[in-house]
């Protein structure tokens, strides 16, 4: 009898990133667009000269700068390659074959791939009309069945956030068994003052658990590595799932030194606020319908003409991240990448009545 693999991943989901075309302007993957600090090159440089060794094992030295970063116990702090794999790892801890992953759709596409791969079961919650998580619908969606419920906020791709009081009303209503895993990859770009501190939500919650990602604001996407803040029992069942090593000595050197220049990177984040909003304004102009965003990027619905319009962008070498079908989620780079990006929108044919 001939080999084979699991019948059930014919149907899962390619995990599609953001296109890189050479000569390009590329804002498609929510990165930012200036390179980093001195000092955090420098660390990747050291620790690459050690590169034919291995990196520790349990990220002992990450781990304890991050919770010290934190002021978190080091009990309740787990890193892993990216926040993404670490959302993974959650899923791995807390479910077993059949359970339910609870999420709002649309929301982070990795969701319902990470959800098959361990065999779980995902029921997906439609936004509301202004593109927003309905809480009252995710509450009703919760059964017996239920392990984990995720909310992204700000969310991707919409960009869309949700406030202090409502999310704490719907932590309220959450039954104990359930892990609300809150997944804050882009709030540091976030302005509303109302827009929650997940760890300071966390405090006293036992079914809280918070996932943040030195990818986006602290400029190392191209490293991998985010952390989890949970209660202890959850930590210890994240790291035992954690992949050895998966986190390279060059990944922990940079979070570490990311760390010491917090300072500095994440001073970057409000000119990139500032041209949000600056974009938004320019395209809510031309007649697109775009939500507020929270994030570092933007999200335009066009419906049946997202294809058309990434392909336009592609035309004059913008790469924007589509969902066809849906609308296409474009990051929010340096202004002179935002002006030619704005170009390319402005001489989108529009639609025909």
């Amino acid at each position: 009898m001939p080999i084979s693999v699991r019948a059930d991943l014919a149907e899962l989901p390619d995990y599609v990133p953001g296109r890189k075309i050479p000569g390009a302007i590329v804002l498609s993957s929510n990165e930012v667009s200036t390179h980093a600090p001195a000092s955090v090159l420098a660390a990747i440089t050291d620790a690459a000269a050690d590169v034919n060794r291995y990196p520790q094992m349990a990220n002992d030295d990450v781990q304890a700068k991050t919770a010290a970063y934190l002021g978190q116990p080091e009990e309740r702090v787990a890193i892993g390659a990216g926040s993404v794999a670490l959302a993974q790892q959650v899923l791995q801890a807390m479910c077993v074959e059949g359970q339910e992953v609870v999420f709002a759709w649309r929301s982070f596409e990795a969701y319902p791939i990470i959800t098959q791969i361990v065999g779980a079961r995902d029921v997906r919650v439609p936004l509301t009309a202004d593109y927003r998580h309905d809480l009252d619908a995710m509450a009703g969606a919760v059964t017996d069945d239920t392990r984990v419920l995720f909310i992204a906020n700000p969310n991707n791709p919409t960009g869309t956030a949700l406030r202090t009081a409502e999310l704490e009303r719907f932590l309220d209503r959450v039954p104990d068994h359930v892990l609300v895993v809150l997944d804050e990859a882009y709030r540091e770009f976030a302005t509303d003052p109302d827009v929650p501190d997940g760890l300071a939500l966390a405090e006293g919650r036992e079914n809280l658990a918070v996932l943040r990602t030195f990818s986006k604001a602290y400029g190392l996407a191209g490293v991998r590595v985010g952390y989890s803040v949970a209660p202890p029992a959850v930590t210890a069942a994240v790291r035992k799932v954690g992949i050895p090593f998966a986190v390279n000595r060059m990944a922990q050197a940079a979070a570490i030194a990311a760390m010491d220049a917090a300072d500095e990177l994440l001073a970057r984040c409000g000119p990139v606020a500032v041209e949000r909003e600056r974009v938004r304004s320019a395209l809510l102009e031309m007649g697109y319908e775009v939500p507020p965003s929270q994030a570092n990027f933007v999200w335009l619905l066009l419906g049946d003409r997202t294809a058309a319009f990434n392909q336009h962008c592609l035309e004059q070498k913008i790469v924007v991240r589509a969902f066809v079908g849906d609308g296409a989620r474009v990051t929010i780079g340096l202004p002179e990448e935002n002006d030619a990006f704005l170009a390319a929108a402005r001489t989108f044919p529009p639609p025909r009545n």
